[in-house]
């Protein structure tokens, strides 16, 4: 019954998004669920376009450059994606695997990823299990257990349908995404809620239990803006290991945890993991630093993070 209801709501409600066909892409469905790891749905569907009108299928985005994926890549964050779907679209050009066990093995790919590309795309049953999933069924089955993944897994497991477990994978996400949502939810709408515990109980704020979150650190550096006679800006290309790894910068102190004093404008960025508070200093002067000079109407060709665009703008209007 929980299937029937749930792939019979989805048949109706479902949203079309450029990655669901009627014909299933296993390239589509891989690209849509990398660039989907921590990002929604409104900011990657233009992305996801202009990667599928660039390298239309996985064989065209093996042949690219790492820095041709990262310059498409910006503004999408957490760049490590990037540098692994590079390194994994070299693997699936040769062999493209159906099996969740396979594809978890690949770069960039975990136990969700792995899971979701076997159910969508090859409609095997694998449970896959994202934050949306772990709303649904922590409520549904009133699971108090904080970060419930393995319960939610278990229970999961025996929900999958033998027959169109990809259109269940995703109808699942979809409720969780549009009916089912942390705050609000429209209950009353829902096509599960006669069996739901936690809206019976009148606990569905209480689920997923939610566990605090704990306070960002903040780090610290001093961004330098060198500017050639001609006005072009020095870049540098950052170590491929490591955060923004491959990316371009501006020069920059090393990013510490006791503050930099400094006349320059102040630039804040947040991280997942912690605060950055950056002073820019603009200079003429020659410089140590090694790089690449590149004219301010050129930097749109090279892969710059958010935070180094807003120290660049930052610095620039301060000269």
């Amino acid at each position: 019954m929980f299937s029937s209801k749930l792939l019979d709501w989805y048949a109706k409600a479902q949203r079309k998004l450029p990655w669901r066909t009627a014909f299933k892409n296993p390239y589509h469905t891989w690209l849509s669920e990398i660039m989907l790891q921590q990002t929604t749905v409104v900011t990657v569907i233009p992305y996801f376009q202009s990667f599928l009108k660039k390298w239309p299928t996985v064989h065209d985005l093996a042949l690219a450059s790492l820095d041709e994926v990262l310059v498409e890549w910006q503004g999408l964050g957490y760049y490590s994606r990037a540098r692994n779907l590079h390194k994994c679209a070299q693997q699936l050009s040769k062999s493209f695997p159906s099996k969740e066990e396979e594809l978890v093995k690949l770069p960039g790919i975990g136990p969700y990823t792995a899971a979701a590309i076997a159910s969508i795309a090859f409609d095997q049953k694998s449970a896959a299990v994202d934050g949306n999933v772990v709303r649904v069924l922590s409520r549904f089955f009133t699971i108090d257990t904080p970060k419930p993944t393995l319960e939610v897994r278990e229970k999961l497991m025996t929900l999958l349908p033998e027959k169109r477990c990809g259109d269940f994978t995703q109808a699942l996400m979809e409720l969780g995404a549009l009916i089912c949502r942390p705050k609000n939810p429209s209950c009353g709408i829902c096509p599960l809620h006669d069996d739901c515990q936690a809206y019976q109980q009148g606990k569905q704020s209480y689920f997923p239990i939610k566990i605090q979150k704990q306070k960002l650190p903040t780090r610290y550096a001093t961004a330098f803006i060198i500017r050639r006679e001609d006005g072009a800006i020095l870049l540098r290309k950052r170590p491929l290991r490591g955060l923004l790894g491959g990316m371009m910068e501006v020069p920059t102190t090393p990013w510490a945890d006791t503050k930099s004093e400094g006349s320059g404008p102040l630039v804040r960025h947040t991280f997942t993991h912690f605060h950055f508070e950056v002073n820019v200093q603009s200079s003429h002067e020659p410089t140590f630093f090694e790089g690449i000079w590149v004219h301010p109407q050129d930097l749109k060709a090279y892969a710059l993070p958010t935070v180094m665009k807003k120290i660049i703008k930052a610095g620039l209007k301060a000269t």
